[in-house]
């Protein structure tokens, strides 16, 4: 899967798409999703042109990692979820590809918490 500068995530950061923005720094954009799965749903994504998180991993710089990692943590502490910060948790999910279910072609992480989650996925029968 090669990078689509047209994709939804990239016109965001382009100004094109308004969001609504929770925090953003010189790396990293996290805003809430437009329809929401709990009652605190944030997307953090990077700034730079990143499929997932393999290709971000090889390819981002080690002040682009150290952001983004450092962002998932503000948002969840700032949104109330975390469990340092007195939150009773949340899950991050991270789709990577075809068989990861990813429809955006740019990394994002969703920040899901405010209720219990469920499973994360359903036992494959045997």
């Amino acid at each position: 899967m090669s990078y689509d500068d047209q994709n939804i995530f990239a016109k965001i950061l382009r100004g094109e798409i308004p969001n609504d923005t929770v925090y953003e720094d010189d790396h990293v954009l996290a805003f809430r999703d437009i329809q929401p799965q709990a009652p605190t749903h944030v997307l953090v994504i990077p700034k730079g042109p990143y499929v997932s998180f393999d290709d971000f991993a090889e390819n981002a710089s080690d002040a682009e990692l150290a952001a983004y990692v450092r962002a998932i943590g503000k948002v969840a502490r700032a949104e109330g979820v975390a469990p340092v910060a007195g939150g009773n948790g949340f899950r991050m999910i991270a789709n990577a590809g075809e068989d990861g279910v990813q429809e955006v072609p740019h990394l994002h992480v969703h920040i899901l918490g405010g209720r219990r989650i469920g499973r994360m996925v359903q036992r494959a029968e045997t």
